[in-house]
């Protein structure tokens, strides 16, 4: 897609879980960057954000792959991700590197201009510069938001999408209950614990249920592959979507866990 903006330049921190299975997020997120008025790249020689590593103690793959993304990045004024847990592990760069570390400044560089979409949006750029378009979209869909733990718990991520939300046409917002609750996905978690996992995504997709919602929405793809999974395993006719792809206008692909989602065209 290309652009000529003179904005701020973002590179884009695509993530694994939408470079493997939802590119349409990544999609969304460059359209709404670039609607935002922003030169928006995505750095070839970015990989995993390292959370794994990092959760499973293995600091010396972790500290790898953080060079790697920190030299990727060099340069932008800004790093935006389509997920809350992605973006927090790049603020936890620096607990990996020493401070006599080459790297350790550079890490707090990194931290200081990486945001999640929704917040990027919200909070840095203001949304005034989108408001516009995000009012001539329509969505007439009752829908739920499901707060992701990262997001909500490390870096502050609430109330921006619900207000990006409230300016698209269509759109009812009914809060489920424990919306700040985890899912039971939680990466590493759900398969070093699958019934405890399994116990917190059943509430998850009770409470859900309840709330009548055609969708329910979040920030993380994570979380949201793992209600799919369970709405769907569970037979409720609820769909799950990334937020971004409401605010960009781009619900015209099947919602997550559909089995005619075409990867390959996406690509």
């Amino acid at each position: 897609m290309p652009n000529i903006s003179s904005g701020p330049r973002v590179g884009l921190f695509v993530t694994c879980l939408a470079d493997m299975f939802r590119p349409s997020v990544a999609f969304a997120t460059v359209k709404l960057l670039e609607q935002a008025g922003c030169h928006a790249e995505v750095p070839k020689r970015q990989t995993c954000c390292g959370q794994p590593a990092f959760n499973s103690g293995d600091r010396k793959t972790t500290a790898d792959i953080a060079r790697q993304t920190i030299d990727a990045f060099d340069g932008y004024e800004y790093v935006v991700g389509p997920s809350g847990s992605c973006i927090g592990m790049l603020h936890y760069y620096p607990e990996v590197f020493a401070p006599s570390d080459s790297y350790y400044q550079r890490a707090l560089d990194l931290k200081s201009r990486s945001f999640e979409i929704t917040s990027f949006l919200f909070d840095v750029i203001g949304m005034d510069s989108l408001q516009e378009q995000l009012q001539q979209l329509q969505f007439n869909h009752k829908v739920t938001y499901h707060d992701s733990c990262s997001g909500l718990r490390q870096l502050g991520i609430k109330q921006q999408p619900r207000q990006l939300l409230q300016q698209v046409q269509g759109v009812e917002l009914e809060e489920m209950e424990e919306a700040e609750t985890c899912c039971g996905f939680g990466g590493t978690f759900c398969v070093k614990y699958p019934e405890i996992s399994n116990r917190m995504v059943s509430n998850k997709t009770e409470f859900i249920s309840n709330t009548d919602a055609h969708t329910v929405l979040g920030g993380d793809l994570g979380c949201l592959l793992n209600m799919a999974g369970k709405l769907k395993r569970e037979g409720k006719q609820v769909e799950a979507r990334h937020i971004v792809e409401v605010l960009a206008g781009m619900t015209d692909t099947p919602a997550i866990g559909e089995a005619d989602y075409d990867l390959a065209q996406q690509l």
